[in-house]
């Protein structure tokens, strides 16, 4: 029988996402000035104001109200009505020195490579052949939606000029029993926007009329101007591509209106999105967020890795979709255990047992050797802040970090989303005989 399965994705406007990505840019300068730096940074942000609180270790003195507000600034928080604006808000930091005790765990082994896991935990990663990112349809379709609202937002605004940065989707696809998508059923789509019609007086009924007719415009332009932009985003892929029918139900601000929004609508809180960050709900997760922290922190660390493995030996034929668990003491290098789920689906002659047997031979998942392998100790954590931490393209780019408090710039070339890369194939094609 077919089945719905629904996924949703928030823009880089929602104040958790806000909160998010100032909390992995503190992390980005830190690393930038001390590679080192062992960074757990949270963000709070409300009305006008902006909360940091955290554990720090680095050589490194970084101008965190001003990183806070460039943040601020750059996803579009830059108007006074918004009651939260980049230069105005208030940054209140109560960041402070990392435990001795979780330190001790950390650094001051003989080997560097023994280093040991910054915390206890489980985490997973997956990997599924519906897409050619290996993330699940519903999810990259949400994040597609909003990552195109916002370039119309910030470069082509003439053609929706009332968008204000916070935005939500959420995407339905129709699956046969077999796990093939079959259709769109629903996308609901809620942007926060300008008041832009005004009411005729001051009565309830004009209110009503005008909030409709914003509504009524929004909706239109979502249908005529975002969805055939995002259809196109897959013109390569023939069988997404036709998933867009004319019988997909639209939701779009099902409220009717949503000018008040951003921090000032809802307080924001780094790591409350974690299932967006992730696979959508369409995978198990640990629990454990990531934006903030440091690569010991195997929260992150241990995640990508699992993503890393899960996506590679996809794309080697092992099976079609795939789960990886890992889990890990504090202090401990090697893990507790490693899993692997192919849902049944294996194309090797070897149970999941098995295949979890290869993997620890194959990949080396102590933390420091996953920190070198996916060079997770450099500035790349801002990207992965906004629109997911996986089935993004990984890239080669040059930052510069500049700051008063120091004497020259830093400027550093780094390889972003390294966890994505499919370069471990062949590797395990020759491992399981494929």
């Amino acid at each position: 029988m077919n089945y719905l399965f629904t996924s949703e994705s928030v823009s880089e406007g929602h104040p958790d996402k806000v909160a998010d990505q100032i909390s992995d840019a503190l992390l980005d300068w830190f690393l930038a000035y001390d590679s080192n730096s062992k960074v757990a940074c949270e963000t709070l942000v409300t009305t006008g104001q902006v909360v940091l609180a955290g554990e720090v270790k680095s050589k490194a003195y970084v101008d965190v109200a001003e990183v806070a507000r460039d943040i601020i600034a750059g996803i579009g928080y830059t108007k006074s009505e918004y009651q939260f604006e980049a230069r105005s808000c208030g940054v209140f930091s109560s960041i402070h020195e990392q435990s001795e005790d979780i330190n001790r765990g950390v650094d001051g082994k003989i080997d560097p490579l023994d280093q040991g896991a910054g915390d206890q935990g489980m985490m997973f990663g997956y990997a599924t052949n519906e897409t050619d990112n290996y993330i699940p349809l519903p999810l990259d379709l949400s994040h597609t939606l909003l990552r195109e609202l916002a370039s119309i937002r910030k470069n082509e605004s003439n053609l929706m000029p009332y968008l204000r940065p916070d935005s939500k989707s959420q995407v339905t696809i129709e699956y046969s029993e077999d796990g093939t998508p079959l259709g769109i059923d629903t996308i609901v789509l809620s942007t926060q926007h300008d008041d832009f019609i005004a009411p005729a007086d001051n009565s309830p009924r004009a209110q009503a009329e005008a909030d409709l007719a914003i509504q009524d415009k929004i909706r239109r332009d979502v249908i005529e101007i975002l969805i055939p932009r995002v259809r196109e985003k897959y013109k390569q892929r023939k069988d997404v591509y036709a998933l867009f029918s004319d019988d997909i139900k639209y939701y779009v601000n099902p409220t009717g209106k949503f000018v008040i929004g951003g921090p000032h609508g809802d307080t924001g809180l780094t790591g409350r999105k974690i299932i967006v960050d992730t696979y959508g709900g369409k995978a198990l997760h640990g629990g454990g967020a990531f934006s903030g922290k440091d690569p010991s922190k195997v929260d992150r660390s241990a995640a990508y890795m699992a993503r890393y493995i899960a996506k590679n030996l996809v794309a080697a034929g092992v099976a079609p979709e795939i789960l990886i668990q890992v889990a890990y003491a504090i202090g401990v290098a090697q893990p507790m255990n490693v899993y692997v789920n192919t849902f049944g689906k294996s194309n090797v002659s070897l149970s999941d047992g098995a295949i979890a047997a290869k993997v620890k031979e194959l990949f080396d998942l102590r933390p420091k050797a996953i920190e070198d392998l996916l060079k997770l100790r450099n500035p790349i954590y801002l990207e992965t802040a906004s629109y997911g931490h996986f089935g993004r393209q990984p890239q080669t780019v040059t930052k510069t970090f500049a700051s008063r408090y120091m004497p020259e710039p830093v400027v550093k070339q780094v390889e972003l989303f390294t966890w994505e890369k499919l370069d471990q194939v062949e590797r395990i094609k020759k491992a399981f005989g494929l």
